[in-house]
């Protein structure tokens, strides 16, 4: 296929080093799947320029976090007639939002942790002891702490005991203006990748396990520190109704190409966390781990994602 795409990577988010690793992977599968007129294209401030000077044809978007995966770029595409990799403005704009995901999660009956919201204007207005009272009050601890639209977790907080809740809630404040306090689940750590457009399909779950008990930033990019384990150790009607799950999840935001969603799993029971409408593409990456595992080489996976891109 002769078309000039554009690997958009980089950007402006708190996930930049991550978003250059995964575009230059994607780079790299791309001319391996033969694609040869392709440029890669760091989001900066003269977007629009590069996009007009190389003529892009379609963006092949590898970025992550705000400005890149929460419905910003995609508008701006929309708006010069490019097509693009990934979910539209919509669903890119809920799935960033921790906690309109979590509400649809509500909505269509799909389990998730217990939690509430805690507001910077409510902070302002009633002060950090007041809304950590309130948190601790309705969802309890242990507790974890989330900034609304961070991803690669950061600006998560495990919360052991109530006396570090302001501390963990102002922590969140510093990237947000939301902040979701989640329940606490332990248990297993799935996660469930969704590939395509109108009929989209389960790819084979991963458990993870880290090095030192959490999945954080560190786990998650550093080789080594984090196991991917093809399929979990689960029952498969377990397995099965949390790949169901995902592709509901996937449905109800609108998702379209690629999205991955989260799970936790104690005593049988699935809890889903969120969905990440675009997941890592480095070498540590979850999303070409289940591709692999069913088949899909990373070349023939950049391959397809191009052609559900142009898909109507």
């Amino acid at each position: 296929m002769v078309i000039r795409i554009g690997v958009i990577c980089g950007g402006r988010s708190a996930e930049r080093e991550v978003s250059l690793r995964s575009g230059e992977a994607v780079y790299q599968a791309l001319l391996s799947a033969g694609y040869t007129n392709i440029v890669k294209i760091d989001a900066k401030n003269d977007l629009v320029e590069q996009l007009k000077q190389n003529k892009i044809e379609l963006a092949f978007l590898s970025l992550h976090g705000k400005y890149g995966e929460d419905g910003t770029i995609q508008g701006l595409l929309e708006m010069l007639d490019i097509p693009y990799t990934g979910s539209g403005v919509l669903a890119s704009a809920m799935a960033i939002s921790k906690i309109a995901t979590k509400k649809i999660f509500q909505l269509e009956n799909i389990p998730t942790p217990a939690f509430t919201v805690i507001t910077r204007r409510e902070v302002n207005k009633k002060g950090i002891e007041a809304a950590a009272a309130r948190a601790i009050k309705e969802v309890g601890v242990p507790a974890v702490v989330k900034a609304n639209t961070q991803g690669s977790t950061i600006g998560i907080t495990f919360v052991h005991s109530a006396d570090k809740m302001s501390e963990a809630i102002t922590s969140a404040l510093n990237y947000d203006q939301d902040v979701l306090i989640e329940e606490f689940i332990t248990g297993m750590e799935v996660t469930a990748s969704v590939l395509g457009n109108d009929e989209p399909l389960a790819l084979p779950l991963i458990e993870i396990t880290s090095t030192t008990g959490v999945y954080d930033y560190e786990a998650k990019y550093t080789p080594g520190m984090s196991n991917h384990i093809i399929p979990p150790r689960l029952p498969e009607e377990v397995q099965r109704k949390i790949e169901e799950l995902a592709v509901k999840a996937f449905i109800a935001l609108g998702c379209r190409g690629l999205g991955r969603v989260d799970f936790m799993i104690t005593d049988s029971k699935v809890f889903a966390l969120e969905i990440n409408t675009l997941p890592g593409m480095t070498a540590t990456s979850l999303f070409p781990d289940a591709a692999r595992y069913a088949g899909i080489e990373f070349p023939q996976l950049a391959d397809r994602l191009v052609k559900l891109a142009l898909e109507k």
